[in-house]
């Protein structure tokens, strides 16, 4: 069982949900015969705060082999304090590893109009939190579309449905040692 735990860039957004990422990845899956079944917690406008709330249910009714986080964005836009912002993440991948899973951490980016301080230092919680917690990460989930007019949706937040193959091959690299690994 692979669980992603994201946002609206997750759960499909603006396009249909067969169209999104996560369910491009079940269908990668399956075509190259790994067993895992992926469920989909992604609850647009999430925020590590509402994440790290429901992630006990989540961990319990699923219990996953492999989390992927893809939480955070949404804290940034809202120039949430980065201190919480890292306190929230850690205790995500606490309790993911406390149950035995593996967790792969999709790191973000902001616009540089929060100013150069905030910016580092949000985009550095996630490579200092896949290294402290000895998790996989996925440099920056939004690669090769976030600056591609072409692939967002006219609101410039939210990839289109021709983004989502390049979201799916960001993390795939990522993920596939995970699945050797978990595959039985």
């Amino acid at each position: 069982m692979l669980v992603v735990l994201g946002d609206s860039l997750s759960s499909a957004f603006g396009v249909a949900v067969d169209q999104g990422w996560v369910s491009l990845l079940q269908q990668r899956l399956k075509q190259k015969d790994y067993p895992h079944r992926v469920v989909n917690a992604s609850i647009a406008g999430d925020t590590t705060a509402s994440g790290l709330s429901r992630l006990a249910s989540v961990l319990k009714a699923h219990v996953p082999r492999i989390v992927i986080v893809e939480l955070g964005g949404n804290d940034g836009l809202r120039a949430q304090a980065i201190p919480m912002i890292r306190e929230n993440l850690k205790s995500m991948i606490e309790k993911i590893q406390a149950a035995g899973a593996q967790v792969v951490l999709t790191g973000m980016r902001l616009p540089p109009n929060y100013g150069p301080a905030y910016v580092t230092g949000f985009e550095q919680l996630y490579p200092e939190l896949a290294q402290y917690y000895n998790a996989v990460l996925v440099p920056f989930f939004m690669a090769g579309a976030a600056t591609v007019p072409e692939l967002m949706q006219p609101d410039g937040v939210h990839p289109n449905a021709a983004a989502q193959p390049i979201l799916l091959d960001n993390v795939w690299p990522y993920l596939l040692p995970l699945l050797e690994r978990t595959n039985p």
